[in-house]
């Protein structure tokens, strides 16, 4: 891994649980993580429930686009997280590679949508513990 460790998130629709899972780890780590979401099948925009859900922790995600899953993003990334993509993912030797099964938020309400983000944030958090152990303690 390199000083500044790359992640991928992907989800199928890269709409709504890899965008809040970015989000958090962008908010979190700032500078010191470059962050990278994409979907095998992306959506043209991102849940507005998601994006809503995001609001409520001060973190704006309304300006996301989903974008396509290429070899070159998996490539690029030291950590790649997927979230119900299944085969979609090619694998490469020397990667970390971890499956996060979270509930889909798509035609979710913002109730059903907040234990899925609260959840997205914990996995995050213990990630960036992980990455970055003297983020910890920041």
């Amino acid at each position: 891994m390199t000083d500044k460790p790359t992640v991928l998130f992907v989800c199928v629709h890269n709409a709504g649980r890899s965008q809040m899972a970015a989000g958090y780890l962008r908010a979190l780590a700032g500078d010191d993580v470059e962050v990278l979401s994409a979907g095998s099948a992306p959506k043209e925009v991102i849940n507005p429930v998601a994006i809503d859900a995001m609001g409520e922790e001060g973190i704006d995600i309304a300006g996301n686009t989903p974008k396509v899953l290429t070899v070159d993003a998996v490539k690029e990334s030291d950590v790649v997280i997927t979230m119900g993509c299944g085969d979609a993912c090619p694998i490469f030797p020397g990667k970390r590679y971890e499956d996060w099964e979270l509930d889909d938020p798509a035609g979710q309400g913002i109730e059903a949508v907040r234990p899925i983000r609260d959840e997205i944030r914990a996995r995050v958090e213990r990630l960036l513990a992980e990455l970055l152990p003297a983020h910890g303690g920041e």
